[in-house]
């Protein structure tokens, strides 16, 4: 069988998929593959970055966990019919391989790409959280390679070679690692993001938790957040009674110079969210998605405790006296802050892109990945090696 210089990722939903998938379509169209994407109709086709400029299949698909039985028999039959789309679209393509970023719209085409016999590319799968989600639990007894965000507690089923290789970053927020942390003389510089996608516990916690600081930190606030269209004039409104510098959006363009700027963040812990971080070098307060199917989030956020780069708080406790406490601690003690920026700094990954190429050009089909490895992609595979195990 003759395959192709095409490398298919799969990848849907929200910029927590998008962003990695991104940075390893770059990666790799660096290193002469061909991306093509292959997505949802949640998320669509893009019409901006290395995916528009390539081949783009928008499948059939939807969530089955945790819906009622009916539902989840419709989703079982969309994840069919983008199935059958997705193997169609192999016989046409010969990939050399699939790589699949998690959740429902992975299904599809690692499935595709599991029953195409002779045809068959390499599968790799990335899991960005520290506990695996359903759909890589699901397809790992598939897969050839598995690159991890962080080391996983349970093992998966299969026996796929498993590397840690991070999570691949925006090139904007890879710029960032290695600066230094910015001083906290004069301003208290706070990124609360996560708004837009529903995070209406930020826009009801963190106004009231800045308002009750005492009048001295409040006046060296600073403060950029996300807010949902519709709680901006109240977020707004508390602010302003307290004298507090605020510049409030549903969404952000320049997250990277906003990081760079940061002393701290508070947001939520999802895998993207908490590398992004990581690789920046910012202290963190994390309040993980509570509703999550395998409570990955909270395994994220407890990562990060552990090594001190970060302070979490489950949903139901996360109030504005409880964050108020713990920030005018901090704010009082910014030394604290510096020391959890370094934390975060050792846990990052600034070349999770290239270490995860690596790894999907190891176990690509005979012959195929050996074109451009050099001795620096060498050298990451054995780095990655170090920190793998067998499933």
């Amino acid at each position: 069988m003759t395959f192709s210089r095409t490398i298919i990722i799969a990848a849907g939903g929200t910029g927590g998929h998008f962003f990695p998938a991104e940075a390893l379509a770059e990666e790799l169209s660096r290193r002469g593959w061909t991306p093509a994407l292959m997505t949802d109709a949640r998320a669509g086709r893009r019409e901006t970055g290395i995916f528009a400029q390539n081949q783009q299949f928008v499948l059939p698909g939807a969530g089955v966990v945790g819906r009622g039985p009916l539902r989840a028999f419709r989703g079982i039959m969309a994840l069919l019919k983008g199935t059958l789309e997705a193997r169609r679209q192999i016989r046409i393509l010969h990939p050399a391989a699939v790589v699949g970023f998690g959740g429902y719209p992975s299904v599809p085409p690692v499935l595709a790409a599991a029953f195409s016999g002779k045809a068959r590319p390499s599968i790799i799968l990335h899991e960005g959280n520290a506990r695996a989600g359903k759909a890589n639990a699901f397809l790992a007894r598939w897969a050839s390679a598995i690159g991890l965000s962080f080391p996983l507690a349970e093992k998966l089923s299969g026996s796929a070679r498993t590397a840690i290789t991070g999570m691949p970053v925006r090139p904007s927020i890879v710029a960032l690692a290695g600066e230094n942390y910015p001083q906290t003389n004069d301003r208290l510089r706070l990124l609360i993001w996560g708004g837009s996608l529903g995070a209406r516990i930020f826009s009801d916690v963190v106004p009231k938790a800045l308002a009750s600081l005492p009048q001295e930190l409040r006046s060296k606030l600073d403060i950029t957040q996300q807010v949902r269209t519709e709680d901006q004039e109240k977020v707004r409104a508390i602010y302003q009674a307290a004298g507090i510098n605020a510049h409030i959006d549903s969404f952000f363009n320049n997250v990277n110079e906003l990081l760079r700027g940061a002393h701290l963040v508070i947001g939520r812990a999802g895998g993207s969210s908490v590398a992004e971080i990581s690789v920046a070098g910012r202290p963190s307060v994390l309040v993980p998605l509570p509703f999550a199917a395998s409570d990955e989030q909270t395994a994220n956020a407890s990562m990060l405790q552990k090594t001190g780069a970060a302070w979490m708080f489950k949903q139901s406790d996360f109030s504005s006296e409880a964050l108020s406490e713990l920030l005018t601690d901090l704010f009082r003690h910014p030394e604290k802050l510096t020391v959890a920026a370094h934390a975060a700094a050792q846990c990052g990954r600034a070349d999770a892109a290239a270490r995860l190429a690596d790894l999907v050009e190891v176990v690509l089909p005979s012959g195929m990945g050996t074109a451009y490895a050099g001795a620096t992609e060498r050298q990451h595979i054995r780095n990655t090696e170090e920190g793998s195990h067998r499933s």
